[in-house]
């Protein structure tokens, strides 16, 4: 059993004040063999906010409530309160473990931070569709629902099968980038159900051309942090939200490498 302590986060957790009758019980239930106090941790709310003042407070209060806690006779193997921003820029809040999350999948925390490169990640998910149509169209054509994007001249336009039902946050309408064509290009119009369409610029690529819409970024695609600042998010949400029906393709470095 582990007990977290609430040093400002205020969700789950046992406030300071309810510390001393939380210790008390748990070292009762271990004399009488019930449990087994294993840890002591917490968790930040602002690391990913340089020098934000609740950091050096919660570490402050996280210490003085590991020490209460050990001076009444718990012996934890760990104590922890590290989490992907703090095990990145605060060497002091490691104590015997961290928890790496997003950082563990290549991610920056926060663009505060750092970029991934910037922090010596590399992101590992990337995802990618086959463009299903592509067709002139004059200009002045409304493209999508609404017509919130109308061609300013006559242009060729790519049908790129995801949409928010896969994940593709809809607030990204307008503004999410997509590499085809070794070009980035921006969604045209709204992002519907299971679609959404890039002006193409007059280029003709094949059905079939592959679109970017995020990847480690090393390649010249756009990153899953390009997309959170096109639909208003963070990072987390964008690879967290790609739903079951787009398949998975798991690869190793050498599949990776292949051109």
């Amino acid at each position: 059993m582990q007990l977290k302590a609430d040093t400002g986060l205020g969700r789950n957790g046992c406030q300071p004040a309810d510390w001393p009758d939380l210790v008390a019980e748990a070292l009762r239930a271990e004399r009488d063999g019930l449990v087994r106090i294993t840890g002591l941790w917490s968790h930040f709310a602002c690391a990913d906010e340089p020098g934000h003042p609740s950091v050096a407070a919660q570490l402050t209060r996280f210490r003085e409530m590991l020490a209460y806690a050990e001076e009444r006779g718990v012996r934890p193997e760990v104590r922890h309160i590290a989490n992907s921003p703090a095990a990145l820029t605060l060497p002091e809040t490691h104590f015997d473990l961290i928890r790496p999350g997003i950082a563990m999948y290549g991610v920056s925390p926060s663009p505060e931070l750092g970029s991934s490169a910037d922090l010596g990640l590399r992101p590992v998910m990337r995802l990618a569709a086959s463009l299903a149509l592509v067709k002139q169209v004059p200009g002045g054509h409304g493209v999508s629902y609404g017509h919130h994007y109308t061609t300013p001249g006559v242009t060729t336009l790519g049908l790129v099968p995801l949409g928010y039902a896969d994940g593709v946050p809809r607030h990204a309408s307008g503004t999410g980038p997509v590499l085809i064509g070794g070009k980035w290009r921006t969604v045209a119009g709204r992002i519907a159900m299971d679609q959404f369409v890039v002006d193409l610029g007059g280029d003709e690529p094949g059905p079939g051309e592959e679109a970017v819409l995020f990847g480690p970024g090393d390649r010249g695609e756009p990153t899953a942090e390009d997309w959170a600042q096109a639909a208003g998010t963070i990072a987390y949400e964008i690879v967290t939200r790609i739903g079951s029906r787009v398949p998975r393709v798991y690869v190793d470095e050498a599949d990776e490498t292949r051109p």
